[in-house]
């Protein structure tokens, strides 16, 4: 048994246009036009390409994007009252913070600063609390990615056991109360766990947030499992050119496809449901601003 790809390019591509759908209604029936405004502190080459194509993705899904682009050497202090000045305006519905900061900074002062209705990223301990207690906030991007391909990979995840791989603030812990949310008994693993093999081949679902180059191994994999590969590690490889790298996940592909029924791959698996989800978050958040449920379009 060979496992199916889910295809993470293509099933994005379904929410941006739905995004866009959305963002045209919220216009025709109720004058609105959601804003998302990204923030970049410093010159990152990853992030500023990460960040570009946010910006082209909002424009092309009919948002409004406002850009700012603030020097490394801006203060925390600065940088706080930028994020204040945005709470503040009527037309931005969505605040991102790109990360990381510089060292000066204090990631944890910027994100709390941020409004928790414009927190698009999810990542204000409001919104964590909400999640973690079965309320009404914003999601993470990247876990609401990968839940939104289960669920349309697999329907009804009801009694399934899942291993959720790292203990991340960004991806694991959010990750692991979204597959609770959707009763599946849920299993949080980390540096520490003491039989990590022996934890996933039980597992029905695997989703790996670890940041370690295939460390999942195929003979880790229980027949017929779903696999989610959140990482995205890069290796060099001499072979391919002088200071060249090669994108690898955190699940050994190859092995582990042998044994998966459904699996993501590294690139074009979970990276591009993050932006969608983003933009998704972002028609999200105008809705409720304005009072409207979020399929009020």
């Amino acid at each position: 048994m060979t496992a199916q790809v889910i295809d993470g390019k293509a099933f994005s591509a379904k929410i941006r246009e739905k995004v866009a759908s959305d963002v045209t209604a919220l216009q025709d029936k109720h004058g609105i036009k959601p804003g998302l405004a990204v923030v970049i502190v410093g010159e990152d080459a990853a992030s500023t390409i990460y960040v570009n194509s946010k910006i082209k993705q909002t424009s092309e899904a009919g948002m409004e994007s406002f850009h700012f682009a603030l020097p490394d050497t801006i203060s925390e202090a600065d940088l706080v009252a930028k994020v204040h000045e945005l709470n503040a305006d009527d037309r931005v519905n969505g605040i991102l913070v790109q990360l990381p900061l510089p060292k000066h900074i204090h990631e944890s002062a910027v994100i709390e600063a941020i409004a928790p209705e414009k927190d698009v990223d999810g990542f204000h301990v409001i919104n964590s609390g909400l999640l973690a207690t079965g309320g009404k906030g914003m999601v993470p991007c990247t876990p609401l990615g990968c839940l939104l391909m289960l669920k349309d990979t697999l329907g009804d995840l009801s009694g399934m056991k899942a291993v959720v791989i790292g203990r991340s603030n960004i991806v694991g812990k959010p990750m692991a109360q979204l597959l609770l949310q959707e009763n599946c008994t849920v299993t949080l693993a980390h540096s520490r766990t003491r039989d990590l093999a022996g934890e996933v081949k039980q597992a029905d679902i695997v989703v790996a947030a670890v940041g370690v180059s295939e460390l999942v191994k195929g003979d880790w994999i229980k027949k017929g499992a779903t696999v989610i590969d959140v990482g995205m590690n890069r290796i060099p490889a001499p072979e391919r050119g002088e200071g060249k790298v090669r994108l690898t996940g955190d699940v050994a592909y190859d092995e582990a496809a042998q044994n998966a029924a459904y699996i993501t791959p590294v690139p074009g698996g979970v990276g591009p449901m993050t932006i969608a989800c983003l933009l998704r978050n972002t028609v999200t958040a105008a809705c409720r601003q304005a009072g409207l449920d979020d399929n009020d379009l």
